[in-house]
């Protein structure tokens, strides 16, 4: 027997406890006004503040939908991918990259702070921008801890240089870059792409046979990068927030 209709939304228990107000989003990636009108229902009834809904790019009815229901764009979210083949497996060592460690979580922290100004939440004007900053300094701190399958840090004769966070999905024999970040310092030295290039090699010894990488339709220089080494666009989808319940402004 079939189970009970998945609810329209669901509750991001993380998202709601770090920014202190109610957080849930969409589960389907259309809408169209009786959906809207049910995610509405759900969200007023269990109080949430802020909703996220990823849609799909190439519907028409969903677009018009959002914006006639108060959702706000606030990201175009790109999905690089690339297959991983075998003159990636040396890139790893070439790299020259070490697994972090937890006094690394200060310096990386500081850099992810202000790496990501980019995203659709430093784009939201209803969240606080130190809020914003602090999610990504949390984000590497909790990849360090263990949420990452990994991190590797580049270093010089001055401490770290760099940092990226890779994640493996065995079942699908996929690895997926999670953040890459560049202390400032070492900014112009080509470190992203040998961050970029390492991760490759690292899943490739894992046995993956590709990777992933997603990032924002506004970042030029990161999408420009990750075709550098070989990365091809997968998708294209919208990121909107819709808020219920309106908190400070962003410069408050």
């Amino acid at each position: 027997m079939d189970g009970p209709p998945l609810e329209p939304c669901e509750s991001l228990p993380w998202d709601s406890q770090f920014f202190g107000f109610s957080v849930a989003r969409v589960r389907s990636r259309v809408l169209d006004p009786v959906i809207a009108r049910e995610v509405d229902e759900w969200c007023c009834r269990r109080g949430v503040s802020c909703l996220y809904f990823l849609a799909r790019a190439d519907d028409g009815v969903t677009t018009r939908t959002a914006e006639d229901a108060g959702y706000r764009l606030v990201d175009v979210r790109v999905t690089l991918e690339r297959e991983t083949t075998d003159a990636d497996q040396g890139r790893f060592e070439l790299a020259g990259m070490r697994q972090a460690r937890p006094d690394d979580a200060g310096v990386l922290g500081e850099t992810a702070r202000v790496s990501y100004r980019d995203t659709r939440f430093h784009y939201d004007p209803n969240i606080p921008l130190a809020q914003s900053d602090a999610l990504y300094q949390r984000w590497i701190e909790l990849s360090i801890e263990g949420y990452a399958d990994a991190v590797f840090v580049t270093e010089d004769e001055r401490g770290a240089t760099g940092y990226v966070s890779c994640h493996l999905n065995a079942a699908e024999h996929c690895g997926t870059i999670g953040l890459v970040g560049v202390v400032e310092r070492a900014r112009g030295r080509s470190v992203g792409r040998r961050l970029v290039e390492g991760a490759l090699g690292w899943f490739t010894v894992k046995g993956m046979r590709g990777a992933s990488v997603v990032t924002q339709g506004r970042n030029v220089a990161a999408q420009r990068l990750y075709q550098r080494c070989g990365f091809v666009t997968r998708s294209v989808e919208l990121y909107y927030h819709k808020w219920y319940v309106l908190q400070r402004s962003k410069h408050e």
